[in-house]
């Protein structure tokens, strides 16, 4: 699968919307993708897990387990792990801390692969892998359905080429030793609240159709 196919995926269930957005990140932005919309439907959800778990496979990253922040995550890390044919779990944030919970256990050098819908910043997918290495996993890849462009995935045409890779954005959380695959970047604005030009010009909310606040 490649760039152009997921865009029409997104556009086709109407979840590539454009306007004044509030990322997870605090940031804002005029598009937004909406992988709820695009994951409600089981085929193309397992369509997407595959096209991920092919490039995973061909870079030979080994996983016992996949794990995804919730909410946004979780269907696209289960379609995953699917895939890959090793189990699923998630964290959630409580009291603003990302946990493991819901009987979910670790175990010593466990190999995971934290999935998140999209890669934005990356902050969201960290904090999972903080706690599951807190708890004694080995984390060995971060994987997204798609990657706002901040961070730098896995791109096998350019290693094949041999064309001079991408340099990752300052705001980028995701670390320099660990794989990012995606199947596409989308490589939107995005602005830091105080200095959002739709603010300035339009004087209009950013509002959030995310996981997190509005719905």
């Amino acid at each position: 699968m490649n760039k152009s196919q997921l865009e029409n995926i997104y556009k086709e269930a109407h979840a590539l919307l454009e306007g004044h957005f509030l990322l997870s990140s605090g940031n804002h932005s005029t598009h937004y993708l909406q992988s709820a919309k695009v994951l409600e439907n089981p085929q193309i959800a397992s369509q997407l897990g595959d096209a991920l778990a092919a490039q995973i496979k061909a870079a030979g990253i080994q996983a016992d387990t996949i794990c995804s922040p919730a909410l946004g995550g979780i269907l696209a890390g289960y379609e995953l792990a699917r895939s890959l044919g090793v189990r699923f779990i998630f964290t959630e944030r409580v009291d603003g801390q990302m946990q493991l919970r819901r009987g979910f256990n670790i175990e010593s050098g466990e190999r995971v692969i934290v999935c998140e819908d999209i890669i934005t910043t990356g902050g969201s997918a960290l904090e999972s892998a903080r706690c599951v290495e807190f708890l004694g996993a080995k984390v060995v890849a971060y994987a997204g359905l798609a990657n706002r462009g901040f961070c730098v995935r896995m791109d096998f045409e350019s290693r094949v080429s041999g064309a001079n890779p991408k340099q990752k954005k300052p705001e980028c959380r995701l670390p320099d030793s660990l794989p990012l695959f995606a199947l596409g970047d989308f490589e939107f604005e995005m602005y830091a609240p105080e200095e959002c030009p739709l603010c300035a010009q339009n004087h209009s909310k950013a509002t959030k159709p995310g996981s997190r606040g509005n719905s």
